[in-house]
């Protein structure tokens, strides 16, 4: 994204400040919003999104912290978007063949958790996501998030379980759409 860009979609003009840090901080801003919405097109959505209502606040207030003001704003669009969802997208894409079993087995392996991940909560999804992609410390993401350590525990613990049980009904329904009805 450009300064140009954010300033159409913002509606207002970029101060340096904000430039410097959307020239900075856009590569991994992108990276989180790709691990919280699966797909490139939603991440950079997202992070337009973020980026032009921060671009507001920005001139109201000083931002002390704007990697986790940046971060959270992400979160709640995010939030915001799957309660207007009628319906839950679903990921369709088969596991391409691999030479190697073990590399077949691992790729399977990143597939289920991946979907099973895009299939968490949205905020379960952004702990588990800053949490163990970003390896983040319950403090930082709480920080980020502006909530408590014990809200941070305690949506990784949830989060996790979820993360279980979807992995467990992924896998199941894999072996059971790759057994031969004959």
């Amino acid at each position: 994204m450009t300064v140009s860009a954010l300033t159409i979609k913002a509606g207002c003009p970029v101060d340096d400040e904000l430039a410097d840090f959307v020239r900075a901080r856009y590569p991994q801003l992108l990276r989180r919003a790709y691990l919280l919405t699966g797909n490139q097109p939603a991440a950079e959505d997202l992070v337009q999104e973020a980026l032009a209502r921060c671009c507001a606040a920005w001139r109201r207030h000083p931002i002390t912290e704007p990697d986790a003001y940046v971060h959270r704003v992400m979160v709640n669009v995010l939030i915001s978007r799957s309660r207007l969802r009628r319906f839950r997208e679903s990921s369709t894409a088969t596991v391409p063949e691999v030479e190697t079993l073990d590399a077949t087995s691992q790729h399977a392996n990143r597939d289920v958790v991946w979907r099973a991940l895009l299939a968490t909560p949205p905020r379960q999804r952004a702990v588990l996501v800053l949490r163990f992609y970003e390896d983040m410390t319950e403090s930082e993401i709480a920080t980020c998030l502006n909530v408590t350590v014990g809200t941070v525990r305690s949506q990784t613990a949830k989060g996790l379980a979820r993360l279980r049980q979807l992995a467990a009904t992924v896998e199941r329904s894999d072996i059971l759409d790759s057994e031969d009805p004959r």
